[in-house]
């Protein structure tokens, strides 16, 4: 892949001025830079949903994967296995070729020859699709994911989060494209399905683009990093992992300094010589022309002087309660529940939390976990059992995909609060980087990751006591994902927490956890928590 003298403009914002890179045939590269660098952007230039004003970029003649951050399925209908196999486009090519058999029969000499050289090009297709190999490859592509019987036949509009994130991926990879692109892949995903994907990829014979916020995920599968310098919007590659990079990149800000302080110092010279040369005697002649030689020098001493790098803000809050809870802020009693044509997920499920706890719910994509969220927050129903509240719990939901948030409305509007004036929730709105103008943007314009500060902003105003959190460390990059942890670490109410990012569940100190589908309940350790993973295949 190469990119040449890239320049793209949005609006009035540059995003690439002459922007160049190359990457190898199997390179694996991680993809970064702060947020609207232009990351995701440089996927949709790839992908031809945009258009650079100018330069070009080639990615050849190979097939592309892609898997955006938010997993939407075209028809919702379809089976998990149907999509599937979907995604080698083996049977259209078969049906493809029967219609030409068809046709040469009644063609004439010119036809004949389009349509024999159609069929050579669709026939060396499926050898590249590996045709005859194809299902026993999908078939370990299932097992290895954990894909089950029953999910399997379900359809793709009923699966969970992480169920949408661990099809969509399996379809990916099955699809056998000669360029992966990955925006932001691990979200949701157990840490199961996310070491079979992470030894994959490592593997994998093609190229990789990946977003990821995920470091670890990073570290060890990419050989190369993209940086995309917001400040000058160019791209520089460098080789090796993530760790690599910042050190490097450490270095070459450390070493900018330097550069820029001499060249300051080297300017104050220059500008206090031509100070004193104009305020020399008139008839100081040469005084005055070594003046009128340096002013030259010093202007062009302030063209050549580099900017230094932009302190981007970081997003900033905090979580307080608007009163004291109940002692027991939920109840649960033997509490059973299925989805309609499928087995139990729980029963006779029961627990309680005290006031103050941080309550984990673990286990893999699929058993349960968010639906447990879904039923405490009264969206879906119990077969059996009861739910219950104490009388002075103030509950706040923070969901995994986000659909709290109303699309149409504005993100002033999606936060607005009863307990803050308009003018306090714009200052708290600048915290979660949302300046000015920009509060008026409509949530269906925005970014994964913008969307995900909209909903912890929301879970702020609302001073809840009780806070119910579904992955809430999704879509968002490792510095917001440290000040979120510390901020809940710190907060005086209760917190019921599904998360499969194990340092942000060891930075906000979980007291128990409830082990799905077992429905067993224990008290937190690390190293218990290592063990859960190990005994059940989930080793990070």
């Amino acid at each position: 892949m190469k990119a040449t003298n890239m320049y793209l403009t949005l609006g009035t914002e540059v995003i690439y001025d002459d922007a160049s890179f190359q990457l190898n045939k199997l390179d694996k590269v991680g993809v970064v830079g702060v947020n609207g660098a232009g990351k995701t952007t440089l996927f949709k230039v790839i992908l031809k949903q945009l258009e650079l004003d100018y330069g070009s970029i080639n990615i050849g003649k190979g097939r592309i994967g892609f898997l955006p951050q938010e997993v939407k399925f075209d028809n919702p209908n379809l089976t998990v296995w149907d999509y599937l196999l979907e995604a080698r486009p083996i049977q259209k090519i078969n049906l493809r070729l029967e219609e030409i058999y068809t046709q040469l029969s009644s063609a004439n000499e010119e036809e004949q020859n389009k349509l024999l050289k159609e069929m050579a090009s669709l026939q060396e297709e499926l050898e590249l699709l590996d045709c005859y190999n194809a299902e026993n490859a999908l078939l370990q592509i299932i097992e290895e994911m954990k894909i089950d019987d029953t999910l399997l036949y379900s359809k793709v509009g009923e699966l969970s989060g992480g169920q949408k994130s661990k099809v969509a991926f399996a379809g990916i990879l099955y699809g056998k494209p000669d360029l992966l692109l990955l925006d932001e892949p691990t979200n949701h995903l157990d840490v199961s399905t996310k070491d079979f994907i992470v030894s994959y990829l490592k593997n994998y014979k093609g190229t990789i683009l990946v977003i990821s916020h995920d470091i670890d995920f990073l570290n060890k599968i990419i050989n190369k990093v993209m940086h995309i310098n917001k400040i000058n919007h160019k791209i520089k590659i460098y080789d090796g992992n993530y760790t690599s990079f910042k050190k490097k990149l450490l270095e070459e800000s450390k070493l900018k300094e330097l550069r820029i302080t001499q060249q300051e110092k080297e300017i104050k010279r220059l500008e206090d010589f031509v100070f004193k040369a104009k305020q020399a005697s008139r008839t100081n002649h040469n005084l005055k022309r070594m003046g009128q030689d340096r002013e030259v020098k010093l202007e062009k001493k302030k063209a050549e002087l580099e900017r230094r790098d932009k302190e981007y803000k970081k997003v900033s809050m905090n979580i307080e309660p608007n009163r004291e809870g109940s002692k027991v802020p939920l109840k649960i009693e033997d509490l059973t529940f299925r989805y309609e044509g499928k087995n139990n997920l729980y029963q006779k499920l029961s627990f309680y939390l005290s006031q103050g706890e941080r309550f984990l719910v673990v286990g893999e994509n699929g058993v349960g976990k968010s639906t447990l969220l879904k039923l405490i927050m009264g969206q879906l129903k119990p077969i059996k059992g009861e739910i219950s509240f104490g009388t002075k719990t103030d509950i706040a939901y923070y969901a995994q995909e986000l659909e709290l948030l109303d699309e149409n409305k504005s993100i002033f509007e999606n936060v607005q609060s009863e307990y803050f004036t308009d003018l306090k929730i714009r200052n708290i709105l600048g915290n979660f980087l949302f300046f000015d103008k920009q509060v008026f943007k409509k949530i269906k314009i925005l970014s994964p990751g913008e969307k995900a500060r909209v909903s912890l902003c929301k879970l702020l105003l609302q001073k809840a006591n009780f806070l119910i959190l579904d992955e809430p460390t999704n879509h968002l990059d490792p510095d917001t994902q440290a000040v979120i942890g510390e901020n809940f670490k710190e907060y005086t109410g209760t917190i019921l927490l599904v998360s499969h990012n194990p340092s942000f569940v060891e930075q906000i100190g979980i007291t128990r956890m409830l082990i799905l589908p077992e429905g067993k309940i224990v008290d937190y350790s690390k190293e218990l928590l290592e063990y859960y993973y190990l005994v059940n295949n989930l080793e990070k």
